[in-house]
This record gives C-alpha cells, structure tokens and sequence, in this order.
C-alpha cells in the first residue's frame, strides 16, 4: 500500500464513525447499522443493545464483518467510493475488563452523543479484532490487508 492509500484508510476512518455489521442471524447473513470507534491498535469498537438482534448474534457467533464506506457525493460513482471491508471477531469487553476503560473512552472521545447509553443497562461495550480486511480507495485502488499490517496503517506506521 502506498503511502496516499494508507493515508486515504485513514482519512476514511477518522471522516465515518459508522459501519454496517453483517452477523449470522438464525443461519442466514443480518446486516445492521453501528456507530463505531477505533483504538489504537486498530480494533474497533462498538455499544449495542442486547435488545438488538446483532448483539445476540455475535455472542452466539462472534464472527462478524464490517464494511465502512465514505458518504456519495452528487454526481459520483459508487464504484469510485473509498472503502474498507473487514473480517473481523467480536468479543463483549464488560465492565471490568482491561480494555473496558480504554474502549470507552475512545468510543466517547468519538461519540460524546452517546455518554447517556452507558447508564443504560442492556448496553454493552463489544472490541473487533480484526482478521483481514480490504481497502479500496477508488478504481484500480484496492488493497488487502493482514490484521497487522492494518494495525500498522491505523497507528501511522505505514
């Protein structure tokens, strides 16, 4: 990846706080929309609601997949739209946890809107490590990426 892609992922990462998230759901593919954050070492973070299906899916099947895109603009080609696909393990990160604090924080620091959430308790903090993922800035601009070559890209080491 050339130094203007890896700065173009991460552009892309700082300009959309929000992801689809495809679970398995009862055998068959659910994709949902999450507001998310990152943390330093490239995992992502998300609060759901244990009311929502998505998160019964991921403790069910932790498996799970992010596609993150940049907004369309007028006159645009989807096709040309930055974005990045990832695979990725979801773990619940409960109150407690080592990276509790530190998830939080950069969940908040990202979506300060969000502070009420955590008095709500069937909200619970989840971290995604990523396992691969894939980056495509534009034509002829795709890239897959290792889970360390992407913690790489997300700390500017590369």
């Amino acid at each position: 990846m050339t130094p203007e892609q890896a700065q173009a992922l991460r552009d892309l990462l700082a300009r959309q706080p929000v992801a689809a998230l495809a679970t398995l759901h009862e055998g068959e593919p659910a994709v949902s929309m999450v507001p998310c954050a990152l943390l330093p070492d490239g995992r992502f973070v998300i609060h759901v609601s244990a009311l929502a299906s998505h998160t019964a899916d991921m403790r069910d099947h932790p498996e799970v997949a992010l596609l993150i895109t940049a907004p369309l603009a007028a006159g645009e080609s989807p096709l040309a739209l930055p974005r990045l696909s990832v695979r990725g393990r979801a773990e619940v990160c409960p109150v407690g946890a080592p990276d509790h604090d530190v998830a939080r924080a950069a969940y908040l620091a990202r979506l300060p809107e969000s502070e009420e959430l955590f008095s709500f308790g069937d909200f619970s903090l989840f971290v995604i490590s990523v396992l691969s993922a894939r980056f495509v800035g534009g034509f002829a601009q795709a890239r897959s990426l290792t889970a360390a070559g992407f913690a790489d890209i997300v700390a500017g080491r590369a």
